[in-house]
């Protein structure tokens, strides 16, 4: 079942054209992990791979497993978090942020992992959101084939839409390894996107504290 606050930001996302591309297929998650194990399966015969092998007897049904299950669970939401959004009592009218939150996701181009951290903030009007509650959305956008230009913007949008303030903005700073370990191989570059709302995009001042921090 997908919740009211899911819901929302899916037409949120939907409006601003930034949904991840989807079409729906009509298989559950059972169907899901036997085909992608099958498929698996198939392309690990493929490159010549002794399937019958101890270690590698189980390998489609685990990749089958983490694909629905863990690493692109983010596709489903069902799965969106639950969330803490409260009146905003106390009258807080300055930032806050949080920094340094874990963004694991993949590439949608390759596959592969993309490693990183995000920073969001947001400055309060009508409502607050527990803090851990912007860990777990930026955690649910990175649990998807992802390009990192649309995940920043997928959280600005998703933020924006449940606390009912233009005033957030978001920075992910991340490696990716289809750079790090393919084509290029640069291991030392990293990738900044930043994307701003409201008094964060309007007033240098306050884009500048973002920025610095």
């Amino acid at each position: 079942m997908i919740s009211d606050y899911a819901s929302t930001v899916r037409s949120a996302l939907e409006a601003a054209g930034l949904e991840t591309p989807l079409r729906e297929n009509g298989l559950d998650r059972d169907q899901k992990r036997h085909k992608i194990e099958g498929c698996m399966a198939e392309i690990m015969d493929t490159l010549g791979l002794d399937r019958r092998d101890d270690s590698l007897m189980q390998t489609p049904a685990r990749i089958a497993k983490m694909y629905v299950d863990e690493i692109f669970c983010g596709l489903d939401y069902a799965k969106f978090p639950k969330l803490t959004v409260i009146d905003n009592k106390m009258g807080v009218d300055e930032m806050i942020t949080v920094s340094d939150v874990a963004v694991i996701s993949t590439c949608e181009h390759h596959f592969i992992t993309i490693d990183g951290t995000a920073k969001v903030a947001y400055i309060p009007d009508d409502k607050i959101i527990g803090l851990s509650k912007i860990n777990r959305i930026v955690r649910f956008f990175s649990q998807r084939p992802q390009v990192q230009e649309r995940l920043t913007r997928q959280l600005l949008i998703s933020l924006q839409t449940l606390l009912g303030t233009e005033n957030v903005a978001v920075s992910i700073n991340a490696i990716h390894y289809c750079v790090k370990s393919r084509g290029v191989m640069d291991a030392n570059s990293h990738t900044t996107t930043t994307a701003l709302g409201g008094t964060f995009k309007a007033d240098p001042r306050t884009r500048s504290e973002f920025l610095s921090l």
